[in-house]
C-alpha cells in the first residue's frame, strides 16, 4: 500500500491499533467515505508500584516500549534487571508494570528524587549543562556500512508499518544488517517511543551489527537512546538538530540524516561508512 490509502475493509481486518472512521474529502463533499485513525492511548510505565512515567503511544509492542525506554533512559543496565512485567488496561489508558531489580529500583528513586529538587522549568536547577542528558560511555568502533546498502533498507521501511500503511500517521524505527536488509522494526505514532519500541526487541535480538534507521529528524534525544542501548550508526530520514550533532560526536555515534534513495549528510565519525 502507499502512505495512505482508503479502504472499503470493515475495520476488524485492519491491524491492532487502527480505528475506522468517517471522512469527507474535498473532491467528495457529497459524500462521506470509510478512512482510518491510529489509536493514541496513555501508556503509563509504573516500576515496583511507582508510575515513573506516561507517554501517548500505539497501544502495541508494549513490553518491547517498556524493556527499551527502561533501557534507553538508564533505569536498567541489562534486560534481566526486569524480572517481570505486566500490561494491564485501566480505565483511562495501559499500564505497564514492571517487576525492577531492588538496586536499580534504588537507583531510580535517587534519580526521581534529585529531579524533584529542580527549580522553574527544570533546567534552572542544573548546574551544568551535561546534566541534561544522561551520562554516556564513548562507543567503540566496531562497525561500519556502505552507503551503497542504504536504499534497499529504506525501500523495506514500509514493511514495518502496517499502521503507517492505512493512516499516514506514524514513525517507523528499524535494525539495519551491513547488508541494507531490514531485521525488525517497529511503529508508533511517536517517534522516540518507535525507537525505544526497537530497541527493546533489539535487547532481545542478534541484531547488533548494523545500523538503526528511523523514519523521522534526529533530535538529541533520539541520538541518546541510541548511544545507552550501543547502536554506532543512526540513519534518520530527515534533518538533526545542533545538540543532536554534538552528542553524537562526543559519544562517538555516527550520526547520518536527509537518508533518503541517492542521498545521506554523515555529520559525525564518517569513519564507520564507505
Amino acid at each position: 500500500m502507499t502512505a495512505k490509502q482508503h479502504s472499503s475493509q470493515p475495520s476488524e481486518t485492519a491491524p491492532a491499533g487502527v480505528r475506522a472512521t468517517q471522512v469527507w474529502q474535498r473532491r467528495t463533499l457529497d459524500h462521506a467515505e470509510q478512512d482510518w485513525l491510529a489509536e493514541e492511548v496513555p501508556v503509563a510505565l509504573v516500576y515496583n508500584g511507582i508510575s515513573h512515567v506516561v507517554m501517548m503511544a500505539t497501544p502495541g509492542d508494549l513490553e518491547a516500549f517498556a524493556l527499551g525506554f527502561s533501557l534507553s533512559e538508564g533505569i536498567i543496565e541489562r534486560p534481566t534487571d526486569i524480572f517481570g512485567m505486566d500490561v494491564v488496561a485501566g480505565c483511562h489508558g495501559i499500564e505497564v508494570q514492571i517487576e525492577l531489580a531492588s538496586r536499580r529500583f534504588m537507583a531510580l528513586k535517587e534519580q526521581r528524587r534529585a529531579m524533584a529538587g529542580r527549580t522553574g522549568c527544570g533546567v534552572c536547577g542544573v548546574e551544568q549543562l551535561e546534566q541534561i542528558g544522561k551520562p554516556l560511555q564513548p562507543l567503540p568502533f566496531s562497525q561500519t556500512f556502505d552507503l551503497a546498502n542504504l536504499d534497499a533498507g529504506l525501500a523495506q521501511l514500509r514493511d514495518f508499518q502496517p499502521i503507517g500503511n492505512l493512516t499516514g500517521c506514524t514513525h517507523a524505527a528499524a535494525c539495519m544488517s551491513p547488508q541494507g536488509s531490514l531485521l525488525g522494526g517497529c511503529e508508533d505514532v511517536g517517534r522516540h517511543v518507535a525507537l525505544d519500541k526497537l530497541l527493546g526487541h533489539r535487547s532481545q535480538q542478534a541484531w547488533q551489527q548494523g545500523a538503526v534507521l528511523v523514519s523521522s529528524r534526529a533530535s538529541y534525544e533520539m541520538v541518546q537512546k541510541s548511544a545507552m542501548c550501543g547502536v554506532e550508526i543512526l540513519f534518520a530520514a530527515s534533518a538533526a538538530t545542533q545538540l543532536a550533532v554534538e552528542v553524537a560526536a562526543r559519544c562517538n555515534l555516527t550520526l547520518v540524516g536527509f537518508s533518503k534513495p541517492g542521498r545521506a549528510t554523515i555529520y559525525t565519525h564518517p569513519q564507520r561508512v564507505r
